[in-house]
């Protein structure tokens, strides 16, 4: 009797507590129903017209979430390797103090130095001392120069093109676009690093690939890669400098440093004789780049010879009318035009205590305020001078012969294969400060007329310390012009300058269908007869 009413009781129990068990269950189903799937749903299936646009919404959405997420964890990444770096390099250091002064506990011996790690560090490190990166390197001539590679995110400027011959590269092979867009990120990742900004006290700013302005590589093959990486600063002139060099193995950081080029006066030196309409046309690009838009110049003009001298002087009268500008110095040289002697001259004519940038310019070269900022950043007074590869012109009438009128000379700056090349036998356009000029001896003195005056002077850095910033700039133009070798020119000289000529015209295509000109009609009447039989 006891154990039936027992199994009764318990059956009882049993239902109840299953009938809990469920009533729980059910709860916790109502509870935990997800809102976000129906509400999508509803939201992509509310109309038949929006339900598609309401899906992409949604994907592009996630899509952006995920994109944050893996730029987040990225620079989490390279912010605690940094971080690891530098503990490890503070541990050694200990380890070694501790060595040093004979406290190294027992045990800790073999933490004091890692062959492969140590051995490998030592050898980044020697090819870092030999390549030119913190200073220059004395070279036997020109012909071992190693020119740079001018880059932006989306254009590569560089003097070997292989059979493209394409000045300029567009878009870039995916092989460079990696490398390079792999060291902007990498430069990215040290600016945007803990450490980056530990001794500025001023609020740290984060840096994007939207601030990377222009870039500068070469490969030494039995040294390594360098880049030398322009981003934009606090202020429209101020930027941040960073060298990276890759040893054959991981990236190196070299140097940061931010430079601020609001007080770096240019002195725009131009020698002169004769020639007033192509000063009018450089004083035009004069007034638009330099008192418009960047405003911190002087110009100096040499003229020779009395010859077409009121029509400059004239010039400059209405430029300071029109402009206010009054920083130009014109002086009138009485003798046989020298472009050494009066480049010469004219840097030597600055009077003012501090030292000054030169930029030694022909009155036949178009310039941009972009080549003005190149100018600023790649010459530094006791390091670095500057010397820009120039983009020179063919002959505009062999150029657009099809052509009813000429295109305006905007249209015509720009860098293809059909109208221009690399001028990379010329070393007249540099950037150099004054006090380099003169410690180096400036030009050759003896030198008369046209010619070879800026390669002496060019070989001259070459055999010095300093380091020569060569590369192709992409706002530096020569303008096209009609180019005569006099007669009283010697061999040499004649030859160069025909040769130049020669090279100016056209390109090795365009000349030869002027020089195949009778076989192209013969080929093309044959054809036409051909045609007009059948």
């Amino acid at each position: 009797m006891f154990k039936r009413w027992l199994l009764a009781l318990l059956a009882r129990v049993g239902l109840i507590v299953l009938g809990l068990c469920c009533c729980l269950s059910l709860f916790y189903l109502l509870a935990c129903k997800p809102t976000s799937h129906t509400s999508q749903q509803s939201l992509l299936w509310s109309g038949g017209t929006t339900s598609k646009e309401g899906y992409m919404a949604l994907l592009q959405e996630r899509e952006d979430s995920h994109k944050h997420y893996i730029n987040s964890l990225t620079k989490q990444i390279a912010q605690l390797k940094e971080a690891l770096q530098d503990r490890t390099q503070q541990l050694q250091e200990s380890l070694d103090k501790a060595k040093t002064k004979g406290i190294l506990p027992q045990g800790l011996e073999s933490l004091h130095k890692t062959s492969t790690q140590t051995d490998l560090k030592e050898f980044f490190r020697s090819q870092l001392n030999q390549a030119e990166v913190n200073s220059g390197v004395k070279l036997p001539s020109e012909y071992a120069v190693i020119p740079f590679d001018m880059f932006t995110l989306r254009r590569v400027y560089q003097l070997e093109t292989g059979l493209t011959r394409h000045p300029e590269e567009r878009p870039v092979r995916r092989d460079c676009r990696d490398e390079l867009i792999g060291t902007v990120e990498t430069a990215l990742h040290v600016l945007n690093g803990p450490t980056q900004h530990a001794d500025n006290i001023r609020r740290k700013r984060t840096y994007s690939p939207a601030d990377f302005v222009e870039g500068l590589t070469r490969t030494e093959r039995d040294r390594g890669t360098v880049y030398e990486l322009v981003f934009k600063g606090d202020g429209p002139r101020d930027f941040t400098q960073l060298v990276l060099f890759r040893p054959f193995g991981p990236v190196l950081k070299v140097k940061s440093e931010s430079l601020d080029t609001r007080s770096v006066l240019i002195n725009i030196i131009v020698p002169l004789s004769k020639r007033a309409d192509a000063f009018r046309q450089f004083i035009n690009n004069f007034r638009e780049v330099c008192i418009q838009q960047d405003g911190r110049v002087h110009l100096t003009v040499v003229y020779f010879g009395r010859d077409q001298i009121d029509q400059v002087k004239a010039m400059l009268d209405q430029t300071t009318r029109e402009t206010r500008f009054r920083s130009f110095t014109l002086i009138q040289m009485n003798e046989e035009f020298s472009r050494g002697r009066g480049l010469d001259v004219g840097a030597r004519a600055w009077r003012r205590s501090h030292n000054v940038l030169l930029f030694f310019c022909d009155v036949d070269i178009h310039f941009t305020a972009d080549f003005l900022t190149s100018c600023r950043l790649n010459a530094e007074p006791g390091k670095k001078v500057y010397y820009p590869v120039l983009f020179s012109q063919y002959n505009p009438a062999i150029i657009y012969h099809n052509h009813t009128l000429l295109p305006t000379l905007q249209q015509q700056l720009v860098m293809r294969k059909e109208t221009g090349f690399w001028r990379d036998f010329g070393f007249g356009m540099t950037c150099q400060y004054r006090s380099d000029f003169l410690n180096i001896g400036g030009f050759d003195r003896h030198i008369k007329g046209w010619g070879l005056e800026d390669v002496h002077l060019y070989r001259k850095y070459l055999h010095s310390k300093l380091m020569v910033i060569r590369s192709p700039s992409r706002g530096l133009f020569h303008l096209w012009h009609e180019k005569t070798c006099a007669d009283e020119l010697p061999p040499d000289k004649y030859k160069m300058c025909m040769q130049t000529k020669a090279m100016s015209e056209a390109s090795h295509g365009q000349l030869g269908e002027l020089f195949f000109q009778r076989e192209i009609k013969l080929h093309l009447n044959s054809q036409l007869q051909r045609r007009g039989e059948t």
